[in-house]
């Protein structure tokens, strides 16, 4: 491998939208992330449901549901 080319791979604090924080490895010093987790519903089971510029009734117009 040439050196100095590659960026350090350092420790990276990862923090949630919901207010969680841990902490990781990667190349980049701070990360902000949407969702983890402590709030995604596959892991917590709960179900929420976000709609984002009106996808949920242009599907229903499209396939008539």
């Amino acid at each position: 491998m040439k050196e100095k080319i590659h960026p350090k791979y350092e420790k990276a604090t990862v923090s949630c939208a919901c207010g969680t924080s841990f902490e990781t490895g990667s190349t980049r010093k701070e990360l902000k992330v949407d969702i983890c987790s402590k709030c995604h519903p596959f892991f917590t089971g709960k179900q929420k449901f976000i709609d984002t510029g009106g996808r949920v009734e242009r599907f229903k117009r499209k396939y008539g549901m």
